[in-house]
């Protein structure tokens, strides 16, 4: 079924001053779904995602988080943090008109989503949480993104040498998630610097106290053998919210490569709690 896309941008307040923001719309009407991305990656990470769940009759949107994709790529430290995402969405929310979504995301588009159930949670219909980064995911992502963050800081010949390579390669003869390995490393090296630099040293997401006071729905994915995304931070989440669905997949690449049992569970989940009065009005399924 196609579906209508349109491109859209709005402006958010920062310290830096005022950032633009891009966003993707995929099909119309008042059941709304916003979608975010993973750490360094694009909005369009998640256009496979947005089509299925159009054609299912709701209105998806994706969004570049600052630092991200098409939207602006400020190099100050400061304006980033889970916080500010949180806001972005909520921000993004507001130019929409939508009072209310299912907000969900992959990894840092996860734990920004759970930040908007916390900060503003009038505003949220239910959550979609792909490979949540929590407590104990904090060893394997520092030793992960500490490197990165540094050769961006202190050798930016080689961020800046990668996206110089990366912009030379035309996204359309490469598959689609090559195409998104190459929008995931066309940033400048004080960008990435900057956006690294936020996330690693800020929280990193809603305290668990906060996260057991989480009333919507909430639709948990957890991937075995992920050490940056470990199963047992996404069966943990599981346990400590009062309206859960929780899927196991099979392996990360399972929502990439054969969506159609999760995407399907995606879209139902949604559907689910846009028929229920109320954010968390009726308990889900526990699975």
């Amino acid at each position: 079924m196609l579906v209508s896309e349109r491109i859209g941008q709005f402006f958010v307040e920062s310290d830096g001053g005022r950032d633009r923001l891009e966003y993707t719309e995929y099909g119309s009407g008042d059941e709304w779904v916003v979608l975010l991305h993973g750490l360094l990656m694009p909005r369009r990470m998640q256009q496979p995602l947005a089509r299925a769940m159009a054609a299912h009759g709701l209105h998806v949107v994706t969004l570049d988080l600052l630092g991200h994709g098409r939207s602006d790529q400020p190099a100050d430290p400061l304006v980033y943090s889970m916080t500010s995402f949180g806001e972005q969405v909520v921000a993004l929310l507001d130019h929409l008109g939508a009072d209310q979504a299912v907000i969900g995301g992959t990894s840092l588009g996860a734990n920004v989503s759970l930040e908007v159930a916390v900060i503003a949670p009038e505003r949220v219909k239910g959550l979609i949480v792909e490979m949540p980064v929590l407590n104990n995911a904090l060893v394997a992502g520092i030793l992960a993104f500490v490197p990165i963050m540094l050769a961006a800081r202190y050798l930016p010949f080689t961020a800046n040498a990668l996206q110089k390579a990366s912009r030379a390669v035309p996204r359309g003869i490469v598959p689609f998630w090559a195409g998104i390995g190459l929008d995931t490393v066309d940033h400048r090296a004080d960008s990435i610097a900057s956006v690294l630099h936020g996330v690693i040293f800020g929280r990193l997401a809603p305290s668990s106290s906060q996260r057991r006071r989480i009333q919507a729905p909430v639709f948990v994915v957890g991937h075995p053998v992920d050490p940056i995304h470990p199963f047992v931070d996404a069966d943990m989440l599981a346990a400590e919210l009062p309206h859960v669905r929780f899927e196991r997949a099979s392996s990360i690449l399972e929502w990439r490569f054969r969506p159609d049992r999760l995407t399907q569970a995606a879209a139902d989940f949604a559907l689910d709690c846009w028929a229920t009065p109320g954010a968390g009005a009726t308990p889900v399924r526990k699975r």
